[in-house]
């Protein structure tokens, strides 16, 4: 009785500690400003309002130019510390879009997150100026934040939203950005 009753709590908390995400895929539909976790049968378990980069229209091409990237990607690396809060790591650039930057001779850029927002507010201030938003406290820029495209190419969801999305991923995982 002593054996199968230590089997059974050894069961249930091993199997928590080792379960694996039920999310199989990140989708993005930038048009929409909307992200998607889905599992294994293809099923929405959650969605976010989602804000891109400050040129969203069309695939990233080239550092600097401000979209978000379209494509099959990875979200391959976590990062508990980043200056956003947290973030997740795309795959971008992946060999299609090198070789596209190549023959057009420019660097095709990377760095590109899902992340949350971000903890210093010193790296955008003329972004901020441009848009209104200068000089205000940041509390209120970080509530403004959500209705705007303001990244440059990475994908941003609110703090609260990156720490769930954050626990409920496994790295690797499928993400896939469409227009």
């Amino acid at each position: 009785m002593r054996t199968v009753l230590l089997a059974l709590v050894l069961s249930i908390t091993t199997s928590n500690v080792f379960a694996k995400s039920e999310v199989a895929l990140v989708r993005v539909f930038k048009s929409e400003r909307r992200l998607e976790l889905v599992n294994k049968k293809d099923q929405v378990i959650k969605s976010y309002k989602v804000m891109l980069g400050r040129n969203p229209v069309g695939h990233k091409v080239q550092e600097g130019d401000n979209k978000t990237p379209e494509g099959n990607y990875e979200l391959d690396m976590k990062n508990p510390e980043s200056k956003f809060h947290k973030s997740l790591h795309v795959s971008y650039p992946n060999f299609k879009d090198k070789l596209k930057a190549k023959a057009l001779g420019v660097k095709p850029g990377g760095d590109i997150m899902l992340h949350g927002l971000p903890n210093d507010f010193k790296e955008m201030t003329e972004w901020l100026n441009t848009v209104g938003l200068g000089g205000l406290a940041d509390d209120l820029i970080r509530a403004a934040l959500p209705y705007l495209d303001w990244t440059n190419g990475c994908i941003a969801v609110t703090d609260a939203e990156i720490d769930e999305i954050y626990g409920m991923l496994d790295v690797p995982t499928k993400i896939v950005i469409r227009p």
